[in-house]
């Protein structure tokens, strides 16, 4: 089951309808509550604050201008958080920032099934470790593990095969276990 978004926030069809109408009270409120998901989102797969700015703010822009282009059917915040992505990925790709991921070692075990190690639960090493990953092995390992994504969706969203996700998060993984400095699990 992949993990509840933060940006699972239930949004009244009523605050839509008022932002839909051009009421600036109903478009504070979207902004209050998604202004952290979206920052938190950002920064993980841009990894620097001011860029996760910028993207809130063009996220914003973009829910502002196109909140007509939402049909319902779906959740609001599902599709508030695919713009968000895809902001956060587009700044990178402008940035030139998804010129760097992890290349294959020779001591690259063929597959790694991805699980996060025991101690990512020290939320402030995991960011320091998460930082020092390039940006498009960060991206897919936040999109994945955080954001639930599958391996196709990751893979379509950076324009890229779904192995190159599937390697960029093997090879994240064991970075990552390498930077928190937890052993391997061993295979049977």
């Amino acid at each position: 089951m992949p993990p509840v978004s933060s940006f699972a926030i239930d949004v009244p069809d009523t605050l839509l309808a008022r932002a839909r109408a051009g009421r600036q009270d109903a478009f504070e409120q979207l902004y209050r509550w998604f202004e952290r998901p979206v920052f938190t989102l950002a920064l993980r797969i841009c990894g620097d604050r001011e860029e996760a700015s910028d993207v809130l703010q063009d996220t914003m822009l973009k829910l502002f201008h196109h909140l007509d282009d939402f049909r319902g059917g779906s959740p609001f915040w599902g599709w508030l958080r695919q713009i968000a992505v895809n902001e956060a990925l587009m700044k990178l790709r402008r940035n030139r920032r998804f010129d760097m991921e992890i290349a294959m070692d020779e001591e690259d075990l063929p597959e790694d099934q991805g699980h996060l190690p025991p101690a990512a639960a020290d939320a402030a090493m995991l960011q320091r470790a998460l930082g020092a990953l390039p940006a498009a092995t960060r991206s897919v390992l936040w999109l994945y593990h955080a954001e639930g994504y599958t391996h196709e969706e990751i893979a379509r969203l950076m324009q890229r095969t779904p192995s190159f996700s599937k390697s960029q998060l093997s090879r994240g993984t064991r970075r990552l276990r390498t930077l928190l400095q937890i052993e391997e699990p061993v295979h049977a």
